[in-house]
């Protein structure tokens, strides 16, 4: 039972630290890296702490850049813990999509349904996600370019361009796109041979195949695809071996008439320790930017969103709020929309903006600007050409009240502050009496267009 105990309570700092770690490094670096290690013993005599890793690449990138966090972050949870070590786990098994030895003629498998519509592909073997497809991925300004580059790569004729490669930040829509070109291509074209993997996965086989012999078959099953899709390019870099097995593999397939498509988080003059050669292959066919998407492109990505929850309401203020609010990347806006509906349906309350508030913590502290109380008294006051003062005063005149109202609704919407303290910035009024601006406020913004201009031109000014 004491053995048991133990092994809970370090599961459960683990979460905390794992958790912690998540915020520092970002959601994909903490998915690559932390969240595959698994606890192993712990030496109550050493102090020694062992985290396992499935294969010798990761441990050792692990070891080599996160060691020293982790080992603070374990003496901070429990000062018996002296030191982590970072090793592969004992029971480790080899990565099943890119079996070297396998027969490379046999493709991966598209069967034709003749009553179900495209081809269907056996995501199992060429690694894709089959909820990423072009149909599920919101097009805009930001990203026009990637989507329409991205389809031309999937059909039926030679594109004009090969390689793709799509730049754009963590969360942006990347490996979306990477997942719905293979799945076109696949309908367009029964019987490709179609194989998605990470760079990691790639340098992974590629050590593997070296220390068994069978680079022979490596190269072989690899140049046997009729498209190459390879995410996350950047960790790529600082592996000369792989870097130069890499290249050929593009020489390969661009010469066997191949399709290559490349994702990473910075155009390829970017890449640290990326030989010039192979910057020279990346850089030589179409570079696709996808921006950050804008406001409108966030409102349409919440809106095909919620296409899915027929069963929940959730008000336009709510969707205006959590488009305007959650601004660093998509992913983190299309998570923050279903965890609010997911607790909504789970709870039995309806959605609503102070339910966004109080469930979206973490999310919405990370992404807004801080903008103050101050800040938006001074902007709402310039442009209602009213005086400073009368934010705090007791006057209820209707052209010093609706300011007011205004500037309330904003300070609710713009900043993490609570009622009581929005009242306590405009001449110590009751958190009541905010309510009731904030509510005012959004229903005058649903039936006079007037007013829904001019909170929107208020809140581009204090956004930009």
């Amino acid at each position: 039972m004491i053995e048991d105990q133990e092994a809970l309570d370090l599961a459960a700092d683990w979460a905390d630290i794992s958790q912690g770690l998540k915020k520092d490094l970002g959601s994909q670096l903490h998915a690559q890296w932390i969240k595959p290690i698994q606890l192993g013993a712990f030496c109550k005599e050493t102090g020694t702490l062992d985290l396992f890793l499935p294969t010798e690449f990761s441990a050792n990138w692990v070891a080599d850049r996160f060691a020293d966090r982790l080992s603070l972050a374990w003496k901070i949870a429990r000062s018996e813990v002296r030191q982590v070590r970072i090793t592969v786990h004992p029971r480790r098994r080899s990565m099943p999509e890119l079996r070297v030895g396998a027969d490379v003629s046999a493709p991966v498998r598209v069967t034709a349904h003749h009553n179900s519509g495209p081809a269907m592909m056996d995501t199992a073997l060429s690694g894709l996600d089959p909820s990423l497809t072009f149909a599920e991925f919101v097009s805009g300004s930001a990203n026009v370019l990637a989507v329409n580059a991205a389809q031309r790569m999937a059909a039926i004729e030679t594109p004009q361009f090969s390689p793709l490669y799509l730049k754009g930040s963590t969360g942006q829509g990347k490996t979306h796109l990477l997942h719905a070109i293979g799945h076109a291509f696949a309908a367009n074209k029964p019987g490709a041979r179609i194989f998605y993997c990470s760079a990691e996965r790639f340098m992974i086989e590629f050590v593997q195949a070296m220390r068994s012999n069978e680079m022979i078959e490596f190269k072989a099953r690899l140049r046997g695809f009729d498209m190459l899709l390879v995410d996350d390019i950047q960790f790529i870099i600082g592996k000369a071996s792989t870097q130069e097995e890499f290249l050929h593999t593009i020489d390969a397939l661009m010469s066997a008439g191949k399709r290559l498509i490349v994702a990473a988080d910075r155009a390829p003059q970017a890449l640290d320790g990326v030989e010039q050669r192979l910057l020279s292959r990346l850089s030589m066919g179409l570079v696709a930017d996808i921006q950050p998407a804008d406001i409108e492109l966030r409102r349409k990505i919440l809106e095909h969103r919620l296409a899915r929850f027929n069963s929940t309401q959730v008000p336009a203020d709510v969707i205006e709020f959590l488009a305007r609010t959650i601004n660093r990347n998509v992913r983190e806006l299309v998570g923050g929309l279903n965890k609010l509906i997911a607790y909504a349906q789970l709870t039995g309350q309806p959605v609503s903006l102070q339910l966004a508030e109080e469930q979206l913590t973490d999310i919405l502290s990370a992404n807004r600007r801080r903008i103050t109380i101050d800040e938006i008294q001074r902007t709402v006051c310039q442009f209602y050409r009213v005086d400073r003062t009368e934010m705090a005063s007791k006057r209820r005149a209707r052209a010093v009240v609706r300011p007011r109202q205004v500037a309330m609704y904003l300070a609710k919407v713009l900043t993490p502050r609570s009622y009581p303290e929005i009242g306590r910035k405009f001449g110590g009024r009751d958190h009541s009496t905010v309510i009731h601006a904030v509510r005012l406020i959004e229903e005058l913004r649903t039936r006079d267009a007037d007013m829904d201009g001019d909170v929107r031109t208020l809140l581009r000014q204090l956004e930009d």
